[in-house]
């Protein structure tokens, strides 16, 4: 078991679809002891999806655009466990006025909030719970959707955070490699959750990535993400570190749709 006994936080979880519940879920599998945070309304969902992981892992409020709360769960994380062997990031958000085609409308409150939570709040829980990793390291995951060099249809401003959050991803790791903590961005093809359903056009991608991705791609199949970030959250890629890793069939390496071909004998 790769992760036998790290202490690992897993945010983003709502349901079983959740990307964040398939590697929580691996995670725990793979030897790990979790927590899980949510907030507010989601806290419901994410409590009974908790219920459906063996053994049921722990739950704490965090809204990571709440800095008292974010502090509030690495004092609970330094009285629990005295240390944390790494963290999952999977929060994105941006208003509806962000997405769908609104890029040049959205006003900028939309935009702040957008940047707010999907990219500056990576660096807000690496700063509160980096004294639980200063002593022995330890690996931080965020979840990406490859931005940094093309524009997507109706991703509009979650794009632009996106490639952001990337941005950051490096700058952290410049900062916290001097305390043997890694920082990894897992880029991830289209997958079919809650989140998702929330992007207008989603379709789009998820219709047409299979066709581009050599190694072919099922928008129900979050296996391969979460064994990806399970190894990233492990002690097998010790020097990896301000990485993009892709996981989407190969989609980001092709310039354009394959022809039918059929495989080498």
């Amino acid at each position: 078991m790769i992760l036998e006994g790290k202490k690992v936080l897993v945010s983003g979880v709502l349901t079983p679809a959740s990307i964040a519940f398939a590697i929580a879920d691996l995670a725990q599998r793979e030897g790990a002891e979790i927590v899980l945070t949510s907030f507010g309304r989601a806290m419901s969902l994410t409590e009974r999806s908790a219920r459906r992981m063996n053994p049921v892992p722990d739950l704490l409020e965090m809204d990571v655009n709440d800095p008292g709360q974010v502090e509030s769960v690495a004092r609970t994380l330094q009285e629990r466990w005295d240390r944390l062997d790494g963290f999952v990031h999977a929060i994105a958000y941006a208003p509806p006025d962000a997405l769908g085609g609104n890029f040049l409308s959205a006003p900028w409150e939309s935009v702040e909030m957008a940047f707010k939570t999907s990219a500056y709040s990576l660096k807000a829980m690496a700063q509160a719970f980096l004294p639980l990793m200063r002593e022995h390291g330890g690996s931080i995951v965020t979840l990406d959707f490859d931005n940094s060099t093309q524009a997507w249809p109706v991703y509009d401003w979650m794009g632009v955070c996106k490639a952001a959050l990337e941005s950051v991803t490096r700058y952290l790791a410049r900062d916290l490699g001097p305390h043997r903590v890694r920082v990894n961005a897992l880029a991830a093809g289209p997958l079919d959750t809650m989140a998702a359903k929330g992007i207008p056009g989603f379709e789009y991608f998820r219709d047409s990535w299979a066709r581009r991705s050599p190694l072919g791609w099922k928008t129900t199949d979050r296996t391969p993400v979460a064994r990806t970030a399970c190894v990233l959250l492990s002690d097998w890629l010790p020097a990896t570190t301000g990485e993009i890793v892709h996981v989407d069939g190969g989609y980001h390496a092709m310039g354009a749709e394959l022809a039918a071909t059929q495989p080498p004998d």
